[in-house]
């Protein structure tokens, strides 16, 4: 401590000083983290809107091949239901028999090939759901990552209002767990 009242005088004056400047040190430090964060949390939203829609456009292609396998399908009974009539047709016998054996003949044998454009439509299918299915996994990975960064940066504002490094502190670890989940979406 300071040996004259003048000396303690200048030593309150220069403590005031340095817990002003310390001060702004820390309303310039916080500012710089907002300025950071809101880049982060921009980039971070904007990664989230693009998975949302590319989940839109899994799910709509997966819908796409539902309907063409359905198509299919659709195709495959109805040439079964004409091989089955002709082949009934043939089996009555008449003059128009051996046509109708023939029809029904090429009709089995179209079977096939139907049924085999089916199932790879529902392959397909299966494989834009699936994809749709992570998509939308790490969609909602970055809806929290998101949400951790804007929260980060209310969390921020407190430093300054405050004039505390805690609610600073606070913001950066959210920052980094929005981060972290961010990275963790693309794993």
């Amino acid at each position: 401590m300071p040996d004259s009242p003048l000396e303690e005088l200048e030593f309150r004056e220069h403590l005031s000083h340095a817990t002003e400047a310390g001060g702004n040190a820390l309303i310039a430090q916080v500012t710089l983290t907002i300025a950071v964060l809101a880049v982060a949390a921009a980039v971070v939203a904007s990664l989230e809107t693009t998975e949302g829609d590319r989940t839109i456009i899994a799910k709509n292609t997966a819908v796409l091949d539902q309907n063409q396998a359905s198509d299919a399908w659709a195709f495959y009974q109805a040439k079964s239901l004409k091989k089955n009539l002709y082949a009934l047709a043939a089996d009555e016998g008449g003059p128009k028999a051996q046509a109708y054996a023939k029809i029904a003949a090429k009709n089995e044998s179209e079977e096939a090939g139907i049924q085999k454009q089916a199932r790879a439509f529902e392959a397909m299918r299966d494989q834009a759901s699936a994809k749709a299915d992570r998509i939308e996994t790490r969609h909602g990975w970055l809806t929290i990552a998101s949400t951790f960064m804007h929260m980060s940066i209310a969390i921020a504002t407190l430093a300054i209002i405050l004039a505390r490094r805690w609610p600073w502190l606070v913001s950066l670890g959210l920052a980094a767990a929005g981060a972290m989940l961010a990275a963790f979406a693309y794993l």
